[in-house]
């Protein structure tokens, strides 16, 4: 085969064979659907290209219906954190792998435009439907105060209206790791950095981390932070409680960088004076000193069944209400058994 024939990279995708047929990416999903209003030598040139570069559109494309605009809407809230940025880049990657677009609409809480605005705007656009990134219980008003024209996914691991579907992370799976992991290091004393309390992972997180320290009799601490490292310093370096544990269970990578920090500043060593763990597993975490154990959040696996939910919403098929991705406990060189410092 010519070189020229070949896919640049990896498998080929549906914007691939636009750029080699010379027409729109949505031109490809219609000749993939089989609808009916393309000319003939276009639909045969399309048709060649899939051929040459083997391209095989996933399921789900060919499973949509004609008769949509292949828009869905995004509302992000707190687009400016960690977990609700990457999950908005994993929705629209999966959204192009099926062909769909992306309307995104960022709200704040210390901006002006709420759910209800952003999802007035959206349907301006005539979206199929709607994926909400919900990190707090504010972001949720909206989806309970009354219906939206379209059908809507929420990402968020949380219990909502039985007629709402949501796709998340399980968190407390990822923290009752944490603990297990800690405990098994012999750690009988775990302060726990929480996340500030409206946010539906942080409540999920240490709810969590609680009844798994409760279950096996270990002595639970908690400060509530507000995800900064900045906050994770001034603890570190500062705070009485650091004396009384052996081990911190950070609810951000964030927080446990500064914790690290500030620990240092104050002359007590990661992982032999005291275990560090983290949650998210940025991309930075492994290169935190030490390498941070963490949890890691799989964003693409909940962006792709977000994206299925959403086109087995548009086709009125039967989706599961509640779907939960687990995720992965990374053991790095933060955590130790404890050794008590009064015997360096």
């Amino acid at each position: 085969m010519p070189a020229e024939s070949t896919p640049a990279r990896g498998r080929p995708s549906i914007y691939d064979v636009a750029a080699r047929a010379g027409v729109s990416h949505m031109t490809v999903s219609r000749v993939i659907n089989a609808q009916t209003n393309i000319k003939e030598s276009t639909r045969q040139r399309v048709l060649d290209v899939i051929a040459e570069l083997g391209y095989q559109p996933s399921s789900t494309a060919r499973a949509l219906a004609s008769g949509h605009s292949r828009r869905i809407g995004v509302v992000v809230d707190a687009a400016d954190h960690y977990g609700p940025k990457s999950m908005l880049l994993a929705i629209e990657r999966a959204a192009r792998e099926v062909g769909f677009s992306v309307e995104a609409f960022s709200i704040s809480g210390h901006q002006e435009a709420t759910t209800s605005t952003a999802l007035a705007e959206l349907a301006q656009h005539e979206v199929d439907a709607v994926c909400m990134i919900a990190p707090r219980l504010s972001s949720l008003l909206a989806v309970t105060s009354g219906p939206v024209p379209v059908p809507m996914i929420v990402v968020g691991d949380f219990d909502a209206d039985p007629s709402v579907v949501t796709v998340g992370v399980d968190q407390g799976a990822g923290a009752t790791m944490v603990v297990e992991h800690l405990a098994d290091l012999g750690h009988e004393s775990i302060l726990h950095l929480a996340g500030p309390l409206d946010w539906i992972d942080a409540l999920a997180r240490e709810g969590a981390w609680r009844r798994a320290m409760d279950a096996r009799g270990l002595t639970a601490e908690m400060l509530v932070g507000d995800w900064s490292s900045d906050y994770g310093y001034e603890i570190g370096a500062t705070h009485p409680l650091i004396d009384r544990v052996t081990a911190v269970f950070a609810s951000n990578d964030q927080m446990a960088l500064g914790l690290i920090h500030g620990l240092w500043t104050r002359g007590i060593r990661v992982p032999e004076d005291i275990s560090v763990v983290g949650y998210d597993d940025t991309p930075e975490s492994r290169h935190f000193l030490p390498p941070l154990t963490t949890v890691r959040q799989d964003f693409s696996a909940v962006g792709t069944a977000a994206m299925k939910a959403v086109v087995a919403s548009i086709e009125k098929r039967d989706v599961e209400r509640r779907q939960r991705v687990a995720p992965e406990f990374i053991v790095r060189e933060s955590t130790a058994p404890p050794r008590s410092r009064e015997t360096d």
